[in-house]
């Protein structure tokens, strides 16, 4: 019996701990929100972290749209070719980018640039104890240091977003066209007829809920690092995984509720 019930402990402990951490992400989200609508607002650090996560994560999401499209142009001219059904490459090239692939893909490279930089940042604070600094000299560190991180997250990320989309659509449009000679009017009419609005909006919003979820974990990891130079890198590491383990989950939750 000690066998079977150490495990089941174990394996109690853990969920136990799951929950305990999901709960403290939950209070600091909760938190941040209270002090995101208490004046003043500051502008520059916003436009500080919108740059950092935004401006500076635009090559590799370019980079990762574009081959993105281009590869699955190239998948699915093969899968259509059985049936005589290339001209619907075009169409599910922008399906594809703008409902799932574009956010996805844009939120995990984000995350594994600016999350993991942000739990980075904050936990080399918080080991050396400017947070508490902070907060002796009567700012609030959640105000002062995280609230910006949420927003430049919830409202960059759906931007980049459409970066993503663009940028695969035109590289599935340069392979479809100008590699297997596909028709360009029959390619871009097929994305006119099947794409709508819709799908653009929703994958938006599943967009600026991966933001979100990427800001948080990184601000939470980094703000409740302990253990030093050792603990900022496990921090780090856990707010990656953590992050890219939300998203996923909550892209199936989301396309199962939008779609």
């Amino acid at each position: 019996m000690n066998g079977p019930t150490a495990t089941v402990e174990r394996i109690g402990r853990i969920v136990l701990e799951n929950v305990e951490e999901l709960g403290r992400i939950l209070l600091l989200f909760l938190s941040a929100l209270s002090w995101m609508v208490r004046p003043p607002l500051k502008l520059h650090h916003i436009l500080k972290q919108m740059e950092f996560v935004g401006v500076k994560s635009i090559f590799v999401v370019v980079l990762t749209g574009t081959f993105t499209g281009m590869v699955m142009a190239l998948q699915g001219y093969h899968g259509f070719r059985m049936f005589a059904a290339e001209s619907l490459v075009g169409s599910t090239v922008a399906l594809g980018m703008t409902r799932e692939l574009g956010p996805v893909l844009t939120s995990l490279m984000v995350t594994a640039r600016a999350g993991s930089a942000m739990a980075a940042e904050l936990g080399t604070m918080r080991v050396t104890e400017q947070i508490d600094a902070l907060a002796v000299m009567a700012v609030n560190p959640v105000k002062h240091l995280i609230v910006p991180r949420l927003i430049a997250g919830v409202l960059m990320v759906p931007l980049l977003t459409v970066v993503s989309d663009f940028m695969g659509i035109l590289g599935g449009y340069f392979v479809g066209v100008h590699i297997l000679n596909i028709n360009s009017g029959a390619f871009m009419k097929n994305i006119f007829k099947y794409v709508t609005l819709g799908d653009i909006y929703n994958g938006l919003a599943k967009a600026a809920c991966f933001g979100l979820l990427m800001s948080l974990i990184g601000c939470y990891k980094g703000f409740n690092t302990r253990g030093g130079a050792e603990g900022v890198g496990r921090a780090t590491t856990e707010a990656v995984v953590l992050a890219s383990i939300s998203i996923l989950v909550s892209d199936y939750i989301l396309t199962a509720i939008m779609f």
